[in-house]
Order: structure tokens, then C-alpha cells, then sequence
């Protein structure tokens, strides 16, 4: 594990790309976020005083033909849409007066060039709102549309997610990996339920099966608990259980987390053959002695000894002779490399337009599941809260997928939206899912909720957003400075 100092230097060498890339993708999925609050206000009917790009000082906007102040602020972690008759952004009051300057009305935080003194007169100066000022303010309307314009926001980063995976699927391809193990790791929960290398794993747990990464998602959320999986083995169907081992795993930067190992290896292209130290129990030494011992078990089960750095695991292979033909010739490319998989380590499937927005629709689906499920997981203990991430943890897995490419970026762009959708629809007031429960509640009692109440409420739900957001910060500076 790289130390403090290592990482800090690796931010550091790279804090623009960094940081850049965490602000672009966050404020992109912002505005997603308030876009959809906007126009679904706009279709209602309602007036928007302030749409705005992060907090605090305003640093440029402009009004535009409806009188909303579209600016951008100085803290670019998050945003806003303050409608009219709102006393703050998160709608957790309303007023039915309008301050004026002169007899004209004006909103104090729509970023409006108005003297000290001239503020002053405002705050001193209100009357009621007229009816036809009543008529476009957020709280006189329905309850019908009153949640769906805080329904709207959560909703299109699901959209925004299904779109961008839809886009890149249509236009590029889905990369996949055949679902198929080309080694077990001896000793591993996969190599107890009887796993063997060249299976191909079609459901678990009645769950389709396409790809290796399905088996990843799933195995990883399961953590310790039992899974039953039908294999394809050579044609014949095959049921075994396994329950995959917890394990506790560091990244490059010291964050930890926990996932279920199964102990399966997915395809590859190959095994440099230098860096195996024994075939079916016996120590090799050199790549010549190695190669040998590897053509002579070819078409059979072998365990081999991998150096993987920190550790050396024995895996069970079942190389194929045909497919290692390279081994037996000094020039051509796979001289040194032990091919133990049938089937391509990555696929690109080429889907129709159709099939594009299925694939989409349900990889973002299969993504809020497992997600939901993790979450659930942390709430019951079996995973730990440590694994919360802040701007820390997020800004260093942006930088890597940029670094990684387009399809990566676009990738986990298409994750945190859902992300942050699912997080806003969290049942805690000051999230649009504690209004969406003030408004359920309005609409079985045929009244609102007491304005007391709401205010109690709404000031718990600060507090809870509040330690939420400074135990996820502090975990991630606890764990770069103190658990390295």
C-alpha cells in the first residue's frame, strides 16, 4: 500500500485533471438534477426565481426573458432552484407576501444589482402577493404537482443515466465479459462448491446470467451469503451453492470496502508464464523448465502456482492444447504466455436501437438494486459505515476513470446520477423524498402537514444531512491520513 505521501504527490501531480474532472461530472449532473425540478415547475405553472450552479457568492448569471437569475456560484457542490413563494432553496417554507423597491417587486437572492440601502428598503417593505402573483408560486398548487415538480428531479438522473448508457451502447457497443470461469482459486468459496475452470455460469439465485460482471455485482453485494448457481458445464446443466467469502479490500488510495469473493478468475487473454512458480504441486524454475511442465498437462485439470504480488494463489486451470500452440514456437507472440480460457475476455456487443434502451434500462436497474442492497446492508451491519465516501473518495474515482477513457467516464457518470437520484429519494426532510412524504401525507388528510411540524422536521433533516456529510468527509481524510 503506497503511503500518505505517495498519494498526496499523486494528487497533487495531478489535482486539475482531479478535481476538474470531479466539478465537470458533478456539475453536469447538477444542472440534470434542477433542470428537471425547472422544467417540470415551468409546465406547472409555477415561477422560478433563482436556478443556480453551486452555493454561496454568485460569480456570473444573467436573468432571462421569465425573470430567473440562471448563475453559477463559488462552491460548485451542488445546486438549486428557488421558486417563487419559497423563503429558501430547499422549500422548506413558504411566504404569501413579496418584498418591493420602489412599489416593484424583487427577489433579494436572485443575484439582482441592488444597493445595500435599497436592500434594506425591501426587507422593510412587503405587502401581500396579488392573485395573480398567488397563481404562479410553488405552494399554491395542487399536491398533485407540487410533487411531481419534486419528483422530476430525482427522476431525470435516472433518465439522464438510462440516455447515456443508451448513447454509448447504440453508438459504441456494450463491452461484456462471457460469463465463464477460466480458472478457480484452490481453496476459494468457488473451488469448495465444486466450480471447475471452463464453466459457465447462467443464473444465480434464478437471476439471468449474461456477463461476468453480472456475477461480480452480484457476488460482490452478497457478501457471506449463500447464492445457488446453474452452470453450463460442457452442455450439461449443473446446480451448485456457494457462499462467497467477505473480504476487506484496500485501493490504491488506502479507502476500504468490503466485497464477496467468489473465487473464480474470468477470461484472459493469458498467464505470462514467468511469473508461475509451481505446476500440480512441483516448484519450476525458469521459463523453459515451466513451458514444459505446462505442454506436458495440456487438455487436463493443473494447479498452478501464480506469483500475484502480495501473495501467490494456486489456481486450477484446463489449458487447451489447440489454443496454445504459441507455447511451442519462440516466435510468435504467446511464447510466454499460458492461454486458459475458450472464450474472448471482452466482447462488444453491438446492439439495435431497441435492444440499446433495454440494455440501458436494465443495467440501471441492476445498478439501483445492488445499490439499495448495500446501503441496506450498512443499516444492518453486515457492512461497515466506513465505506461511506465523501468529495474525497468520489473526486479519486473520477480522475481514475478519466484516466481510464471515455467509455469508463461515461460509465461511472451514468452510476453517480443514479446515485444521486436514488440518495435524493431517501425519505429524510430537506431531500425531495421527505417532501414527497409531507405531500403523501397531505393528500390522504386532505390537509398539510402543520407548518410546525415541518419546520421540526426540517430542521432534523438538516442535522442528519449535516452529520451524514461530515462523518462521510471525515472517513475518507480518517482513512488517507490515519489507516495508511
Amino acid at each position: 500500500m503506497p503511503s500518505i505521501f505517495d498519494l498526496l504527490q499523486l494528487v497533487a501531480s495531478n489535482l486539475w485533471f482531479y478535481g476538474g474532472t470531479f466539478i465537470l461530472v458533478l456539475s453536469i449532473l447538477v444542472f440534470v438534477h434542477e433542470w428537471g425540478h425547472y422544467i417540470v415547475a415551468r409546465m406547472c405553472g409555477v415561477k422560478v426565481e433563482v436556478f443556480s450552479i453551486g452555493f454561496g457568492k454568485e460569480l456570473f448569471g444573467w436573468n432571462d426573458k421569465n425573470d430567473t437569475r440562471w448563475k453559477v456560484s463559488l462552491i460548485p457542490l451542488g445546486g438549486y432552484v428557488k421558486m417563487f413563494g419559497d423563503t429558501d432553496p430547499a422549500s422548506a417554507g413558504h411566504t404569501d407576501t413579496v418584498q418591493v423597491v420602489g412599489g416593484k417587486p424583487v427577489d433579494l437572492e436572485a443575484g439582482e444589482n441592488i444597493k445595500q440601502e435599497a436592500i434594506a428598503e425591501a426587507k422593510a417593505q412587503q405587502r401581500p402577493m396579488t392573485d395573480e402573483e398567488r397563481k404562479v408560486a410553488f405552494f399554491s398548487k395542487s399536491v398533485a404537482k407540487r410533487a411531481a415538480i419534486v419528483f422530476a428531479g430525482p427522476a431525470i438522473n435516472f433518465l439522464f443515466a438510462i440516455l447515456l448508457l443508451f448513447g454509448m451502447y447504440a453508438y459504441h457497443g456494450q463491452p461484456v465479459t462471457p460469463p465463464a470461469a477460466s480458472a478457480v482459486i484452490e481453496g476459494s468459496a468457488a473451488d469448495i462448491a465444486g466450480f471447475l475452470p471452463h464453466d459457465k455460469i447462467t443464473r444465480i439465485d434464478g437471476e439471468n446470467i449474461n456477463r461476468f460482471e453480472d456475477i461480480r455485482r452480484v457476488v460482490s453485494v452478497a457478501l457471506d451469503t449463500e447464492l445457488t448457481f446453474e452452470v453450463d458445464r460442457g452442455g450439461e446443466e449443473v446446480i451448485l451453492t456457494a457462499i462467497p467469502e467477505k473480504q476487506e479490500l484496500t485501493d490504491r488510495f488506502g479507502f476500504s470496502h468490503s466485497r464477496g469473493m467468489l473465487g473464480i478468475i474470468g477470461p484472459a487473454q493469458g498467464l505470462a508464464i514467468n511469473n508461475i512458480t509451481s505446476v500440480n504441486g512441483q516448484d519450476v524454475e525458469g521459463e523453459d523448465a515451466i513451458r514444459n511442465a505446462l505442454l506436458a498437462s495440456m487438455g487436463n485439470d493443473v494447479k498452478i502456482g501464480l506469483d500475484r504480488g502480495e501473495q501467490t494463489d494456486i489456481l486450477v486451470v484446463n489449458p487447451r492444447k489447440d489454443l496454445n500452440q504459441g507455447l511451442l514456437s519462440a516466435d510468435s507472440p504467446d511464447y510466454n504466455v499460458l492461454v486458459v480460457s475458450d472464450v474472448f475476455s471482452e466482447e462488444i456487443l453491438q446492439h439495435g436501437i431497441a435492444n440499446s434502451a433495454k440494455a440501458a434500462v436494465s443495467e440501471t436497474f441492476s445498478i439501483t438494486v445492488s445499490t439499495l442492497k448495500a446501503i441496506g446492508q450498512i443499516f444492518t451491519g453486515t457492512r461497515s459505515a466506513t465505506e461511506l465516501g465523501g468529495i474525497i473518495r468520489i473526486g479519486a474515482i473520477a480522475g481514475d476513470m478519466a484516466q481510464a477513457g471515455l467509455i469508463a467516464i461515461i460509465t461511472f457518470t451514468a452510476l453517480l446520477s443514479i446515485n444521486l437520484g436514488l440518495i435524493n429519494l431517501f425519505p429524510i426532510p430537506m431531500l425531495d423524498g421527505g417532501h414527497l412524504v409531507f405531500y403523501a401525507i397531505e393528500a390522504l388528510k386532505g390537509k398539510p402537514v402543520p407548518d410546525r411540524v415541518q419546520e421540526y422536521a426540517f430542521r432534523a433533516g438538516f442535522a442528519i444531512l449535516i452529520g451524514m456529510m461530515l462523518f462521510a468527509n471525515l472517513n475518507d481524510l480518517f482513512q488517507l491520513f490515519w489507516a495508511s
